[in-house]
């Protein structure tokens, strides 16, 4: 994981209607970015996750603040989870895990003994200048949308 202080690697990458998603282009207008990492769509877990945001997304739209989701699908599955869940906010691909490995969230991943790799779990608060402020490391699925929430409310 990237620690607290670092400065954001920057990323294009698509979204799930094909258009370039520039991490960057987010900076200087006032307020945080909140990026997180997920393994899959349509998994219980990574729903779970993505729902909360939609559930809580009118509460980071007041406080003028872009949710990216990021997972290695392609923007064709991007496209069809975001569909079905009715997911306002961006979800990008990374199928060559530029931005994941960037973010240090490629990692080792235990499973029922089984050793692999994969995307970890994390999310990250990036302030207006592109430095992570807040890491959030293997949260909980269900309550990782509100409880960056009420710390957004709270900075």
């Amino acid at each position: 994981m990237l620690q607290v202080g670092t400065k954001a690697p920057d990323f294009t990458l698509f979204d799930k209607d094909g258009n370039e998603v520039t991490l960057s282009s987010y900076y200087g207008k006032g307020t945080p970015i909140v990026v997180y990492f997920y393994p899959r769509d349509n998994t219980p877990g990574c729903t779970k996750q993505a729902c909360a945001f939609r559930d809580t997304y009118a509460e980071y739209q007041k406080l003028q603040v872009p949710v990216i989701g990021i997972s290695k699908d392609s923007v064709k599955s991007h496209f069809n989870f975001a569909t079905k869940h009715e997911l306002p906010f961006l979800l990008v691909s990374d199928p060559e895990r530029k931005a994941i490995e960037a973010f240090d969230v490629w990692q080792e991943k235990k499973l029922y003994g089984k050793v692999s790799m994969g995307v970890v779990r994390t999310t990250y608060v990036i302030d207006e200048n592109g430095v992570i402020e807040k890491v959030y490391e293997n949260v909980k699925a269900e309550k990782n949308a509100d409880e960056i929430l009420a710390y957004l409310k709270e900075r």
